[in-house]
């Protein structure tokens, strides 16, 4: 189930973003980003996230910001102590005169400008400021999901429904009666069978009754029934249950195969077929279940 959701904040000199997204997954996959120092802050947000979802990829990153301040300068003294090694090592073999703090200050390098956002830790940012908006954001990325999920229960009722009429419909069909085979039967014996060679009303029944059997697909016809129920089921239990109507929509598809497989008609056919492609839209879906 996908989401995206924003939350920020400010404390003393310095203030951060936090971005969840949501793209839909069949495990928790979650992604924690924080700058160096905050690797506190990750543990405590993924226990939230784990807590809070239980499948999807779910990636949060934190963005710091330092606001406007005076930079801080310092003396390099290492290069200080180099200039004044050059010096003494130069004493006697050529005339100067001492080094003047213009000089000094105008040589690169000799000042540094201190970046505090080097260690975002001297900020003295609240770390539990931080934590609370954290949880802030997950709150609103299950927000969103929340909606998107509302809607996607439509979305399946009307494919559940679409596939409850396919099967509907091949119960009715004339292909899944016997009278229609025995007919079938006889008539395809007519061509081949002379008068004083026609074949006896029991023999009839006899190649009726095996043909019903290899071509009879009323008892996958019950079985998707029974996997419309369930799926209704878990509609009505609501919560995760994306990894339940995973497995729910693979029985759905073998169901739909072998009823295509065992067809000799071509209404039955075609109704199988539409079945199928009614199967697969709702396995699209539920995807995005979690």
């Amino acid at each position: 189930m996908t989401g995206f959701a924003l939350s920020s904040g400010q404390s003393d000199n310095l203030s951060w973003e936090w971005q969840a997204r949501s793209v839909n997954g069949r495990s928790l996959d979650v992604r924690v980003r924080v700058p160096v120092g905050f690797e506190s802050v990750e543990r405590v947000v993924r226990e939230e996230i784990t807590k809070k979802f239980s499948r999807g990829n779910i990636s949060l990153s934190l963005t710091l910001n330092r606001s406007s301040v005076s930079p801080v300068y310092s003396i390099n003294n290492i290069l200080l102590e180099q200039i004044f090694n050059i010096q003494k090592s130069l004493k006697g073999r050529i005339s100067s005169e001492p080094l003047s703090l213009d000089l000094l200050l105008s040589i690169r390098g000799m000042l540094e400008v201190t970046d505090s956002n080097d260690d975002y830790k001297t900020a003295s940012l609240n770390e539990t400021e931080l934590i609370k908006c954290a949880i802030e954001v997950i709150t609103a990325l299950s927000a969103t999901r929340y909606e998107e999920g509302k809607q996607l229960r439509v979305i399946l009722e009307n494919h559940i429904k679409k596939i409850e009429e396919l099967v509907d419909l091949a119960y009715s069909s004339a292909a899944v009666q016997p009278d229609t085979h025995r007919d079938r039967l006889r008539k395809l014996l007519a061509g081949v069978l002379d008068a004083e060679n026609s074949i006896t009303e029991e023999r009839l029944l006899q190649e009726t009754a095996l043909l019903i059997i290899k071509s009879d697909v009323r008892e996958e016809l019950d079985r998707l029934r029974a996997h419309i129920n369930a799926a209704n089921v878990l509609l009505i239990e609501g919560g995760a249950v994306g990894r339940r109507f995973d497995f729910l929509c693979q029985e759905f598809n073998r169901e739909s195969n072998t009823v295509c497989s065992k067809s000799s008609e071509i209404e039955l056919t075609k109704i199988g077929l539409e079945l199928k492609a009614a199967v697969e839209q709702l396995r699209e879906q539920v995807q995005n279940v979690e």
